[in-house]
């Protein structure tokens, strides 16, 4: 197992374990990129002031 994480193939490290990793990284992105964006859009909303009716 230890030698084939170190096999030149190009495939990451991280990813070498199979499906299992790469639903993991996925997720993990998916979930980055969304909480970024989810933040991001509330900073912008914050930014504004409410109209006042």
């Amino acid at each position: 197992m230890l030698r084939n994480l170190l096999e030149e193939d190009g495939i990451p490290v991280y990813l070498k374990g199979g499906i299992v990793d790469v639903i993991l990284y996925r997720a993990t992105m998916i979930l980055t990129v969304g909480g970024a964006a989810y933040a991001i859009y509330h900073l912008a909303v914050a930014s504004f002031p409410k109209k006042q009716d």
